[in-house]
């Protein structure tokens, strides 16, 4: 049986393009992240902080800045740790991550947030709130790797 070789070119090039498609996807890795943001709002909120995030070894100093709307007023500093999946270098961590939510803390609180950013960098965060929060609201944060 003769296999042409307009056939085969097919074959070898649908393996070639899933080869590449996998190898992209395993090269994809992680880091630590950790930032303290200060938080404040009035039915419309702003929020603003910096820290650091680890990858490959190295440290990379982060701002955060934010903004929310919706049923929020209050004051709180919250220190958010955690991880950051699905980068191939460092600055895939800049970017603009959305969330909806609600939560409130008198004294000091927890929060439990998962987000993503336009380039896939997903942030699994955890964190701990002090100060008087009370929100019902839609917030957006943005990231940048200085």
């Amino acid at each position: 049986m003769k296999v042409s070789s307009r056939f085969r070119s097919i074959v070898v090039a649908a393996i070639t393009i899933a080869g590449v498609s996998f190898a992209s996807a395993a090269h994809a890795d992680s880091g630590t992240i950790r930032f303290a943001i200060y938080k404040a709002a009035f039915f419309v909120g702003g929020a603003g902080g910096d820290g650091t995030l680890t990858f490959h070894g190295r440290r990379y100093p982060v701002s955060v800045g934010g903004i929310s709307g919706g049923l929020a007023f209050g004051a709180s500093k919250t220190y958010f740790q955690g991880t950051v999946r699905h980068i191939r270098r460092a600055q895939d961590v800049t970017g603009v991550y959305a969330a909806a939510g609600g939560g409130g803390a008198v004294g000091e609180g927890a929060q439990v947030i998962v987000m993503t950013n336009d380039k896939g960098a997903q942030l699994e965060l955890s964190g701990r709130q002090v100060g008087l929060q009370v929100n019902a609201d839609i917030s957006g944060m943005s990231i940048t790797v200085k």
